[in-house]
């Protein structure tokens, strides 16, 4: 009898499916990558999920704000720890440490809140090309190949969940735009996912980690690619506004206010395809220059 392979969607939805392993104890595990590093947007959603185990359905997360302490190893486990800091009749609030061989390497707290009705503006979406005008990343890794290094190419290349269209490539994967501090890139999950709220959001909360410090690299002609540099995330905020499915295309405007000290901060905005602000993000990470034998 033939098994079937899992498909880059279900193995991307297994992240997710937390093992219980006592009260308000979770345990996760990282999908074969061949990364020396776990991708830090795995973490935040998997404490996430940890969080989202311990309440009741009907109250979402709308908000998490997170702080990457060390760098995961993809080879072993993860434990998460939720501590239950708030119940509201409106709200609740829960902190969630990730951990491995007993150290935090991420803590994070999030915010659930139930369906409510109240007063309703956004800022309007940036008016870009759409993503079916836009080239697919395995096109992109042929265009850039001079310039990308192995691993890049193949990341790009390879047959992932994640569809993905930069409106403007050249800022994230070569060097002719330097001084731009904004990027817009459309993504989406590339098959169907479940119809439930929830694991749309813990699908954007993996996925709104990509890209953030590269577009405040791009300012300044860099790379995550380049040797003399050291680039980790720092840590990650996210707010989710509206109700959105990540199966269907998303824009994620993303720009970068300011770079000092070693470190870098971006923020975006995530857009539906009709114009609905579903979500925004920021992040900091370190930025610093070493010599390339360091």
């Amino acid at each position: 009898m033939t098994t079937l392979s899992p498909t880059p969607v279900e193995r991307l939805l297994a992240l997710f499916d937390l093992e219980q392993v006592g009260p308000d104890r979770f345990r996760g595990y990282s999908a074969p990558s061949g990364h020396p590093r776990i991708y830090g947007g795995q973490v935040v959603a998997q404490a996430l999920a940890a969080a989202a185990r311990t309440m009741p359905s009907e109250r979402l997360a709308h908000s998490l704000h997170a702080y990457f302490l060390l760098a995961g190893d993809p080879n072993i486990p993860i434990d998460f720890e939720v501590e239950r800091l708030h119940e509201g009749g409106s709200f609740s609030a829960r902190r969630s440490a990730a951990k491995q061989n007993g150290r935090t390497i991420l803590t994070l707290v999030a915010s659930f809140q139930i369906v409510e009705a109240g007063l309703e503006h956004q800022i309007d979406a940036p008016q870009v090309e759409p993503p079916e005008n836009l080239a697919p990343t395995g096109v992109l890794a042929e265009r850039f190949q001079s310039f990308l290094p192995r691993a890049a190419r193949e990341r790009l290349e390879e047959h992932s969940a994640l569809d993905m269209r930069l409106v403007e490539p050249e800022g994230l994967l070569g060097r002719e735009r330097v001084g731009t501090k904004r990027q817009y890139i459309w993504f989406r999950i590339a098959d169907p996912l479940p119809d439930d709220d929830a694991t749309h959001r813990l699908v954007l909360a993996y996925l709104s980690d990509m890209t953030l410090l590269s577009t405040v690299l791009a300012a300044h002609g860099r790379t995550v690619f380049d040797h003399d540099l050291k680039v980790a995330s720092l840590d990650h905020a996210l707010w989710l506004h509206r109700p959105f499915r990540a199966d269907e295309w998303l824009l994620f405007a993303q720009q970068s206010p300011n770079a000092s000290g070693a470190r870098g901060f971006a923020r975006g905005e995530i857009f539906s395809r009709d114009g609905r602000l579903v979500a925004s993000v920021a992040q900091e990470g370190l930025m610093r220059v070493v010599s390339p034998s360091r």
